[in-house]
């Protein structure tokens, strides 16, 4: 069986000394490993045509490795990311340090890489520029991997949507019924109905108390503003009174950094730019989205997955399920122009408007009922 590029990455120490165990690294790609303690491995092994990307060596390993041929790209010093990461973030990587260091959020890896990020682009740093497109080819990179053989369906939905309303809970259930049904629940990774898709999500595998419990507790700090350290900690007290939940997938970006990202997406995959995070999200969604009411930024992703949908000739586009009649046709009138767009396409049997949230995963079933491609 012919090898895949991702078969030729190694993101683990574990992988390292699985792959030197057979005696070379001949084409191999390493990701940001420290492989200070491997030198004898490094020393021994051929890493012709290896690529080490952010790795960190012992200047005799690395002098032999450049002399054999493999290209080095050494870790990148004072950076409050790594751009060369092979794994997607966790919650605790991005707010490390929330309660630890006294520091609250402000002091977390999250804030400190928007600082950064703010920072830089202010100064039309072509290095940074540089450092920002490796960071989020590399994220695409470990998402693309974590996402193999998943069935997913991404949650859109309005930042604005407060912990302790009707709606933030109806999107929780929603996200444990998807997850529960065999979902990779899939969001923008950041508060409000976002959150609540995660949420829910998280507490797929625990009885259905759990979430009618965690709710109140989320309910004290309703939004990140006035203080995102009490949102946080929050969610991560929900996380800690009921540990092992659910996977799930957040997708943020530092674009709108003000913004934090929810801690209850195990898998964080975010970005510094904005088009690469929201097409990847809606690309990615390959068993559907359902589209809880939002505001410009939801409106925007409708049609920004219609568009695919539209020119999409082979029958297969993917479902689309918009909640909340009266939101989608007379507030933000999209359903009309959805419909219009679909009328006479392949598309117009994988759109539907359900009046309730506790509607939208059976409608989303019976579209994929027309689409078995997308299963």
């Amino acid at each position: 069986m012919t090898a895949t590029p991702h078969d030729r990455e190694i993101e683990s120490l574990e992988e390292f000394d699985q792959v030197v165990a057979h005696g070379s690294l001949v084409g191999y790609r390493l990701q940001s490993l420290d492989l200070t303690a491997r030198t004898c491995d490094l020393l021994r092994v051929d890493v012709t045509a290896a690529v080490f990307l952010g790795c960190r060596m012992e200047p005799d390993a690395a002098a032999k490795v450049r002399a054999e041929g493999a290209l080095v790209f050494p870790p990148v010093p004072d950076l409050p990311f790594d751009p060369y990461r092979g794994r997607l973030y966790t919650p605790d990587d991005l707010f490390a340090g929330l309660t630890d260091s006294g520091g609250g959020y402000e002091a977390t890896p999250d804030a400190r890489a928007y600082a950064w990020f703010q920072r830089t682009k202010a100064d039309g740093d072509i290095y940074a520029s540089m450092l920002r497109a490796v960071h989020d080819d590399s994220i695409s990179d470990a998402l693309d991997e974590l996402l193999i053989g998943k069935q997913v369906v991404g949650v859109m939905g309005g930042h604005a949507m407060g912990r302790g309303t009707d709606a933030y809970a109806g999107a929780a259930r929603l996200g444990r019924e998807l997850s529960r049904a065999g979902f990779t629940v899939a969001t923008g990774g950041g508060p409000g109905a976002m959150e609540a898709a995660n949420l829910g999500a998280y507490a797929a595998p625990h009885p259905d108390g759990m979430l009618d419990d965690a709710l109140p507790l989320l309910a004290k700090a309703p939004s990140f503003v006035p203080s995102v350290t009490d949102w946080a900690e929050a969610a991560f007290e929900v996380r800690h009174r009921w540990p092992r939940g659910g996977d799930s997938v957040g997708i943020p970006t530092w674009f709108y950094g003000h913004e934090p990202p929810n801690a209850f997406a195990d898998h964080i995959a975010k970005y510094f730019a904005n088009a690469t995070r929201e097409d990847g999200l809606l690309a990615r969604s390959t068993a559907g989205v359902i589209f809880l009411p939002g505001a410009a930024g939801t409106l925007q992703e409708v049609f920004d997955n219609a568009t695919p949908n539209y020119y999409e000739s082979r029958g297969e586009p993917t479902p689309m399920v918009l909640v909340n009649r009266s939101h989608w046709t007379d507030h933000l009138p999209a359903w009309p122009l959805l419909r219009s767009l679909a009328r006479g396409r392949s598309m117009e049997s994988r759109i539907a408007l359900v009046d309730s949230v506790e509607e939208a995963p059976a409608a989303l079933k019976r579209l994929l009922a027309a689409t078995p491609d997308a299963l």
